[in-house]
């Protein structure tokens, strides 16, 4: 009686793993929708390309330049920088400079990460930024990668900032970030 209803068992625990995937893939595709994705590619940041537009509580807006990059004015740690959006930026990364002008001090950076950029390899120090904003969108305990000058001309606003978001996408030129 015991192996009867072992055997049972198996078979059912059997027949339910070869149908049970099919069904949960089929629920979880119809229930799910796709994450939007920004396409951006990399390039130095100039003063004044890009205008950003508030749109409610808690989105903003930014128009792309005359080169197709998203750029606007960022308020990290409560200092004005124009940083461009990089969706293939792991992280959000400044240069020493504007480290500096954030009141960080070169010599408390450790640049021990090797990294990738556009212009090669390069190396980084890890900080936390208190705070990174565009408007009424706001993130706090931001991860960064600070690089040298010569590494990176300008700020990147990259994952860290944006996967804490609950939406962005591009859309007509414009990219729309919402918290």
């Amino acid at each position: 009686m015991f192996v009867r209803s072992l055997v049972l068992l198996v078979g059912g625990v059997l027949a339910a793993a070869a149908f049970v995937p099919d069904l949960a893939s089929r629920y979880v595709g119809e229930t799910q929708t796709p994450t939007p994705e920004a396409r951006v590619e990399t390039a130095s940041v100039q003063p004044g390309q890009g205008a950003a537009r508030y749109t409610g509580n808690r989105s903003a807006t930014i128009n792309a330049d005359a080169g197709g990059h998203f750029t606007g004015l960022f308020a990290i740690n409560g200092r004005k920088e124009q940083g461009m959006v990089d969706t293939g930026a792991s992280m959000v990364a400044i240069n020493v400079s504007t480290a500096q002008r954030l009141g960080i001090d070169r010599a408390d950076l450790d640049f021990r990460y090797a990294v990738d950029t556009a212009n090669g390899k390069a190396r980084a120090a890890y900080i936390r930024l208190d705070k990174v904003e565009i408007g009424p969108v706001r993130m706090d305990n931001v991860g960064a990668m600070v690089l040298d000058d010569k590494a990176l001309s300008g700020t990147l606003i990259g994952m860290s900032f944006l996967k804490g978001l609950s939406s962005y996408r591009v859309e007509d030129g414009k990219l729309h970030l919402t918290r």
